[in-house]
């Protein structure tokens, strides 16, 4: 499921790929079109989402995810980096937050795409990074949260 792919000792990329039983698009809208309700779909892994500036379905627009890691409460200000609907893929980049403190860039992309032969989608979450130093971890963890997050999603939608 997660893959880990190493560039050199602090940058990296990690990613899953996860089945679900929603259509693609109805997925990707729930990140591209409404956020706010990801927190009402996983209320134990994201606390609240706002947009900050600007409107979504546009890249440039800002967004803030009070999120859970580790039995802590986390903040990530993100902005919407690209998006392209007719592959249902949208790519956040972090620009402020807790993660910053462990990062230098850390990016999110998130693509939906529709089986093959049947009913249900698989969602790639990668994330791509660059740590402060060596001694910062990989974020495993936080993938995890995001693996969840993808499955309550699910649950919600279906």
């Amino acid at each position: 499921m997660a893959q880990a792919m190493l560039r050199s000792s602090l940058q990296g990329e990690i990613e899953a790929d996860v089945e679900i039983k929603a259509p693609a698009t109805k997925f990707y809208n729930m990140f591209a079109v409404r956020p706010q309700d990801v927190s009402i779909a996983s209320p134990e892994n994201i606390q609240g989402v706002s947009v900050q500036e600007g409107e979504m379905v546009r890249v440039g627009t800002r967004v803030t995810w009070n999120y859970v890691l580790d039995g802590k409460p986390k903040v990530a200000k993100d902005r919407i980096e690209a998006m392209e609907p007719k592959k249902n893929m949208i790519k956040y980049r972090v620009v402020e937050g807790d993660l910053m403190k462990e990062f230098k860039t850390f990016l999110f992309t998130v693509q939906v795409t529709p089986k093959q032969g049947g009913r249900g989608s698989v969602v790639k979450w990668n994330m791509s990074y660059e740590k402060i130093d060596e001694y910062v971890a990989n974020p495993e963890t936080l993938l995890q949260v995001c693996v969840n997050m993808i499955k309550d999603i699910d649950k919600m939608l279906v």
